[in-house]
């Protein structure tokens, strides 16, 4: 069976291939607004089920595998920076803090499909103005929700982790394995 991951993101590619040595890359063009009444710790995983859906019409006999993952302080959504400033402002409101990365993942096969989502509680030390302006040169940030890739240098700004380190870099591909053994995959 052909597997496709209905996403563009280079780290949930690299963390695919520990279950799948080949499958195809063919990023959902969908419009990722979310809904003013879903709450901020379901939208990956709605989002994840938007992008599945969308390619598995195009391709019923295939495992489609969808994901988005959102970085959640309090009840605000810290989603992919618009630029600079914005990034700036998500890693202040960041530091010193604890949030949640939630990455959601769908399944579709045909009309069979399968969502959940992950939660990683992410601890940043505080933050100096330096730090930021420091990382930010870097240019790690963008295209990151909440600014930040925790495989980059912003490793240096968690102080800890409580859940699955592989979830904030983009998809749980331990419980993912699992759910693909419960449907026989």
């Amino acid at each position: 069976m052909k597997v496709i991951l209905a996403s563009a993101s280079p780290r949930r590619q690299e963390l695919l291939k520990n279950i799948f040595k080949e499958f195809e890359i063919i990023p959902a063009d969908v419009d990722e607004s979310i809904d003013k009444n879903i709450i901020a710790e379901d939208a990956a995983q709605f989002l994840a089920e938007k992008k599945a859906k969308f390619i598995s019409e195009k391709y019923p006999d295939s495992l489609i595998i969808g994901s988005d993952t959102t970085v959640v302080l309090d009840d605000l959504i810290l989603g992919k920076p618009a630029d600079y400033n914005d990034a700036k402002k998500m890693l202040e409101l960041l530091s010193g803090k604890t949030h949640k990365v939630i990455t959601g993942v769908s399944l579709y096969i045909g009309e069979k499909s399968l969502s959940f989502s992950e939660e990683t509680e992410v601890v940043f030390f505080k933050l100096s103005e330096n730090e930021i302006e420091t990382y930010l040169k870097t240019d790690e940030w963008k295209d990151k929700a909440g600014a930040y890739g925790i495989q980059g240098a912003a490793g240096l700004f968690v102080e800890k982790i409580n859940g699955d380190y592989n979830n904030v870099v983009g998809l749980p591909v331990a419980r993912l394995n699992r759910r693909l053994k419960e449907w026989g995959i």
